[in-house]
């Protein structure tokens, strides 16, 4: 198992450097194309931080290994509200916009119930709905370019205030840092998957289980940094909006894609994930409107969550 161990590190190393590399790259080439900051970090730089989910879910459903794609968005949400918001705010209590409260999270429980509820109700993800929840997050970026000016804060990913302002390159140079990073994803997630499945079984326990928790925590780790990062930082409503943000692209982005390239059938993913994902995400809307400001009594509610589900959940 070490083996299996070692190689899955390497894997989500290799996810990691080829987001980064995939992000410079088209950033250089939305540069050159005349497009601003603000809509290549709402697009470009949202979906190199994201790409390590999206590779690994993709990749799973065309392995056949439908509970770890799902399990991969279910974990990765519950994991970003429970444990990288609760950590977030352990490091500095996190004031939390008014728009992020009116505006973001209302549209991330909606998405994230509609996923669950295309997911519980149809026997699995079908195309079609796979196809709506891509349409919605082609619609909903739309939204953001639109209103971005006014938004910028809170629906942003920490790393568009990082986007790379090196002298601009040749095109070919953008390009072929575009693919190296692609090449890195495909590998990584390769890597990645099949070592974790090779894990779950040697373990005895579900992919499922893996998806949900080792693959859904390695994947959410730029998250993680991201977050604490900006709380360290004082740069709270970005550490807040980067969770929004991510959550909303996992069910809508990367489920439909997911979805897209093969059916999902219904699995070991049940209503207690769904309820932990939808229900922390529940409690975190209140928890906000306390003073506008997730406290660090709040932030130990939130990890304290996330230890029951993990006892709840874990085979003993």
């Amino acid at each position: 198992m070490i083996s299996e161990i070692l190689f899955l590190v390497f894997g989500m190393a290799i996810l990691v450097v080829g987001a980064e590399t995939l992000v410079r790259g088209a950033s250089g080439i939305a540069r050159a194309a005349g497009l601003s900051s603000l809509v290549i970090g709402l697009t470009v730089v949202a979906f190199g931080t994201s790409a390590p989910e999206l590779a690994v879910s993709v990749r799973s459903t065309l392995s056949g290994a439908g509970d770890l794609a799902i399990g991969n968005i279910a974990g990765s949400n519950l994991f970003n509200v429970a444990v990288i918001l609760g950590l977030s705010a352990l490091v500095f209590p996190l004031v939390v916009n008014l728009q992020v409260i009116r505006h973001d999270m209302p549209v991330m429980l909606v998405a994230s119930s509609v996923f669950v509820g295309f997911y519980l109700s149809g026997g699995g993800l079908a195309r079609w709905e796979a196809g709506l929840l891509f349409a919605g997050a082609i619609a909903y970026t739309a939204v953001l370019v639109r209103n971005g000016g006014k938004e910028a804060s809170q629906v942003a990913d920490p790393e568009i205030l990082a986007v790379p302002t090196d002298p601009p390159k040749r095109f070919w140079t953008q390009a072929l840092l575009v693919a190296a990073g692609l090449g890195g994803l495909v590998l990584g997630a390769q890597l990645f998957v099949d070592n974790a499945v090779a894990i779950a079984r040697q373990l005895e326990v579900s992919e499922a289980i893996i998806g949900l928790t080792i693959v859904a925590a390695g994947t959410s780790l730029p998250e993680l940094a991201t977050s604490v990062v900006a709380a360290l930082r004082k740069e709270t409503d970005v550490a807040v909006g980067n969770i929004v943000g991510s959550n909303l692209f996992n069910v809508l982005a990367i489920g439909g894609a997911a979805g897209l390239v093969r059916p999902v059938a219904v699995g070991q993913i049940n209503w207690l994930d769904f309820g932990f994902m939808l229900g922390c995400s529940v409690i975190l809307l209140p928890l906000m409107r306390t003073g506008f400001r997730l406290s660090r009594w709040e932030g130990a509610v939130l990890l304290a969550c996330y230890a029951v589900y993990l006892f709840l959940r874990w085979p003993r």
